[in-house]
């Protein structure tokens, strides 16, 4: 599958910060998943039936806008995400580029930023009407406007964030 975009789970040093102190200042909330499923985004898998994960706040736009030098002003935002509370591994599938099978369901929202950090638009993906893309349809969509630079995957229900994807600049 040939892209002009990479997928992106939250990086191992963040990880790292995040497994100690989280983006809104607090310590993460170490929490049993009984019944398994949770979405992680350390690895973008989903958790075990029993698993111990840890609950932070991440702010995925503001590590974004740190490391590109991007002002996102307004649409900063802080919001729960699980990780695993000690090193997975990271995304075993980063190589092959394609859009990680646990973080699909059937109603998500793309959300684009420009590379000075402002919503440039969204797209809503609901898979319980016809017509509507497949979350690499819809991203082909969105980087389609050169002016595209990051496209967040969030979930429609409750507004978490799942994954990242960045335009891949040649050169």
């Amino acid at each position: 599958m040939s892209t002009d975009y990479e997928i992106r789970a939250i990086p191992a040093q963040t990880l790292e910060e995040l497994r100690t102190r989280d983006d809104a200042g607090a310590p993460p909330r170490r929490v049993v998943d009984e019944e398994g499923g949770n979405p992680l985004r350390c690895c973008l898998e989903r958790s075990r039936p029993g698993e111990t994960l840890a609950l932070v706040s991440y702010a995925p736009l503001r590590r974004w806008a740190r490391e590109t030098g991007a002002d996102p002003g307004a649409y900063d935002e802080v919001g729960p995400v699980f990780i695993h509370p000690h090193d997975c591994g990271g995304w075993a599938g980063a190589a092959d580029g394609g859009y990680p099978e646990a973080m699909r369901g059937e109603r998500r929202t793309l959300r684009a930023y420009s590379a000075d950090g402002r919503i440039l638009g969204g797209l809503l993906l609901d898979g319980t009407r016809e017509k509507t893309p497949t979350v690499e349809e819809g991203l082909a969509q969105l980087y389609a406007d050169p002016l595209v630079a990051a496209v967040h995957v969030r979930a429609v229900e409750f507004g978490c964030f799942l994954a990242e994807t960045r335009r891949v600049v040649a050169g």
